[in-house]
C-alpha cells in the first residue's frame, strides 16, 4: 500500500484526532503516545487505530505507555485491534469496537441513482422524528444527530424512512452517517441515501469515511466503492 494516496489521506485524518504528535511507523508496527485529549477513544481509555500495516495508539496517562508499547512490540499492528489477541497481552476491562474503517475517492466511488433523495437541513424535525422512531442504540450509533452536512432522505409518504449525511472531521474527512428504519431495511435504501451523502462529500473535496461495526453496514460501503483500509478499537485498561 506504500504510496497509496487514499491510505495517506486516511492516516492524516486519524493523526488529526490523536491530540498529540504521533505518526504511523513507516516500517509497520505501532507508535504509542500519551494524549489525555485523544479523540480516538472515550476519555480515560486507550485508543488504537490501524491503517494499512501500521497503527497509532493513544493512552490517557504515562503509566500506560510501557504496557501498550510492550503489546505493540509483541503483536503486529492488525492484532492490536483484535480484542481477543489484545486481551492476552494487556488487562482489558472494557471494549468498544472494533469498527472497520473504509474510504473512497473519485476513482473508486460507485454512484447511486441521481436525484433519488430529498435534501433537508441537519437538525430538521423530520430527522429528529426518524431518530426517535428507532431503538435508542441505533439512533446513538448512527451519528445522524451530529451531522454537519445536509441530510439526504428517502420518504414513504411523508415519513422519512432512510437518511444519511456526514460529520466534517479534522483532516478533511466526511464521516458518513446512515440510518434506515427497521421495517424498511433490505430494500437498498441505505445505499441510496449514503451514496448521495458520499457524492456531496466528494464534491466538497472531502475524504468520505465509513466506520462499520457489523457486516450489513460493510456491505453497503463496499457496494459504494469504499475500500477497507483500517480498524478502530477503544479499550479501558484494568487498574
Amino acid at each position: 500500500m506504500a504510496g497509496d494516496p487514499l491510505l495517506t489521506r486516511a492516516r492524516r485524518v486519524w493523526l488529526e484526532q490523536a491530540g498529540a504528535p504521533v505518526a504511523f511507523p513507516a516500517e509497520g508496527g505501532a507508535h504509542v503516545v500519551v494524549s489525555a485529549g485523544s479523540l480516538l477513544c472515550p476519555p480515560g481509555w486507550v485508543g488504537i487505530v490501524s491503517v494499512g500495516d501500521a497503527a497509532i495508539v493513544t493512552v490517557p496517562a504515562p503509566g500506560l505507555l510501557d504496557v501498550m508499547r510492550e503489546a505493540g512490540a509483541g503483536l503486529p499492528a492488525a492484532a492490536l485491534t483484535d480484542p481477543d489477541r489484545l486481551r492476552r497481552a494487556v488487562p482489558v476491562a472494557e471494549v468498544l469496537g472494533p469498527g472497520t474503517l473504509d474510504y473512497c475517492d473519485e476513482r473508486t466511488f460507485q454512484p447511486t441513482t441521481p436525484n433519488a433523495t430529498e435534501t433537508i437541513p441537519p437538525g430538521h424535525r423530520d430527522l429528529a422524528t426518524l431518530l426517535a422512531s428507532v431503538p435508542a442504540g441505533d439512533a446513538e450509533q448512527c451519528g445522524l444527530a451530529e451531522i454537519t452536512s445536509p441530510a439526504f432522505v428517502v420518504r414513504n409518504g411523508t415519513r422519512v424512512v432512510a437518511a444519511a449525511g456526514y460529520q466534517h472531521w479534522p483532516g478533511q474527512a466526511a464521516h458518513v452517517c446512515v440510518l434506515t428504519v427497521p421495517d424498511q431495511r433490505g430494500r437498498g435504501l441505505a445505499r441510496v441515501v449514503a451514496g448521495a451523502a458520499t457524492a456531496d462529500g466528494l464534491a466538497n473535496r472531502l475524504l468520505p469515511q465509513w466506520r462499520a461495526g457489523h457486516e450489513a453496514s460493510r456491505r453497503v460501503a463496499w457496494a459504494l466503492g469504499f475500500r477497507r483500509l483500517g480498524v478502530q478499537l477503544s479499550v479501558r485498561i484494568e487498574g
